[in-house]
């Protein structure tokens, strides 16, 4: 990316945050293109071409002889509610949906919107094959032996330094690498539960976590959960008085698929909840770096104070998801988990974890975290825009404040499963509702990743995904 490409696409996104905020507001004008460039010290085509991406995302408009103004925006969509799941456990069943949609999403025809990842491009990977070649060379007997099952004592030394951002000093020995952040809650839920145990979840939650308690012939108990303040505390609380729960799996810092960052003051009323009923919480962490707010929100594992908490995480969604490096901090449940490693895959490769280490200690993890905010969060903006633009007027969508995911909600007489399959034949893949339950609810919802950078083809696919909305709704 040159300079004068991060210049307007970082100008755009200082406008696209004024108007978001609601600074800029709709109808009003906005700088002249030569009064920025001025204010700027940025030379005209660099903010003509800032414009011009603010007008692809419908955010402002030309008019004739009187400069760009804010774009009126006919109607704001209304986010989703409450989820309301049913109350009992039950067995999951959803990895024959799953093996469809993620078949579908490795078509290299499909407009990738519905595959939880972000678009190759945005990930730093000239560096870090710099870095690996560097690594393999001065450190080639890694190569030649095993790695310790709990992980690099550099990438470890690394991560303490880092969770003094999630608000509780770890050290090194308190981690163990994994083979990204799904190994990390395969292990922690073999620790903590057996088969038949009932495990609470939020809902809708990620599949994977649906995909694991499945494997293990677990029961999952959906519990209702807000698209801003995450799951809800008073149902869990119920269901701990009323069902024997073995553990807990919540995403609480930029939940998938809502979006959602819990309040801290519910963090700690969480893992309170939870301790009080000797229940461990696997808290997934894998988008936490990824909040547009700085500092970034603190952790549940910031409150724990019985090592009841096992915080999860990886790499692969912010740096590179061909390295499946992932970690996990399990408390109490250290000894078990490495355990459960050893026998699993004995090990990561160090080879990947040092590159990544080194990566993280000479800045370029920082750096590059401040680029993906930025994009993601003038992603969402443009997204939003062009589903209010395009679908029908009874759609809700959610408003994250991190991460790159949107969920979704259609008018209940559309059916997710059917978008999903017709998009397919228009070359666009969603990821529809009932992946995201143990019970198959939300079949008239969807997540749409928005972590792909932001291009006509990309607008057009949005777009189409509305008129086939339109199209059903229109059948009855």
């Amino acid at each position: 990316m040159t300079t004068e490409t991060t210049l307007y696409q970082q100008l755009a996104g200082e406008i696209s945050g004024l108007i978001d905020g609601g600074t800029l507001r709709p109808g009003e004008r906005i700088p002249s293109v030569r009064r920025l460039s001025e204010k700027k010290r940025v030379s005209i085509s660099t903010v003509l071409e800032a414009y011009r991406i603010l007008e692809d995302r419908g955010l402002v408009e030309a008019r004739p002889q009187s400069g760009y103004f804010v774009r009126p925006r006919a109607r704001v969509l209304p986010e989703p509610e409450l989820t309301r799941p049913p109350a009992a456990p039950s067995f999951v069943g959803v990895s024959r949906l799953i093996d469809e949609v993620l078949a579908a999403a490795r078509s290299p025809r499909t407009v990738p919107l519905g595959a939880g990842c972000p678009g190759p491009e945005l990930f730093p990977a000239a560096k870090l094959q710099r870095i690996l070649a560097s690594v393999s060379r001065r450190k080639a007997r890694t190569l030649a032996h095993y790695s310790l099952a709990a992980g690099n004592d550099e990438l470890r030394r690394e991560l303490s330094k880092r969770s003094l951002d999630w608000g509780k000093a770890l050290a090194p020995e308190e981690f163990v690498v994994t083979n990204g952040c799904m190994e990390a809650l395969n292990l922690c839920l073999r620790a903590a539960a057996r088969p038949g145990d009932t495990i609470a979840i939020e809902s809708p939650a990620y599949f994977g976590v649906l995909q694991i308690i499945e494997s293990h012939g677990m029961k999952a108990l959906e519990i209702p959960t807000h698209p801003r303040e995450g799951i809800s505390l008073d149902a869990l609380s119920m269901a701990l008085q009323t069902r024997r729960v073995k553990a807990c799996v919540v995403v609480p810092t930029v939940n998938n698929p809502l979006g959602s960052i819990m309040p801290e003051a519910n963090k700690k009323r969480l893992v309170e909840l939870l301790a009080a009923a000797d229940v461990p919480l696997m808290e997934d962490d894998i988008y936490g770096d990824l909040t547009f707010a700085e500092p970034r929100p603190v952790t549940a594992k910031s409150f724990d104070k019985k090592g009841m908490v096992m915080l999860c995480s990886s790499f692969t969604k912010i740096l590179a998801p061909g390295s499946r490096v992932g970690w996990v901090a399990p408390g109490r449940f250290q000894p078990r988990v490495e355990m459960e490693k050893f026998i699993n895959s004995i090990a990561t490769a160090e080879v990947l974890q040092m590159t990544i280490a080194e990566f993280m200690r000479n800045g370029g993890y920082d750096h590059h975290l401040r680029r993906l905010r930025r994009i993601f969060r003038d992603n969402l903006v443009a997204f939003t825009a062009a589903i209010e633009r395009s679908f029908p007027g009874e759609t809700r969508v959610t408003r994250p404040e991190g991460g790159f995911m949107l969920w979704v909600e259609l008018p209940a007489r559309i059916d997710a499963l059917e978008l999903h399959r017709e998009a397919l034949r228009n070359h666009i893949g969603i990821a529809p509702g009932p992946l995201f339950s143990a019970t198959g609810r939300y079949r008239n919802c969807f997540r749409m990743n928005c972590g792909h950078p932001w291009s006509r083809n990309i607008e057009l696919a949005v777009w189409r995904l509305g008129e086939l909305a339109k199209q059903m709704l229109a059948k009855g």
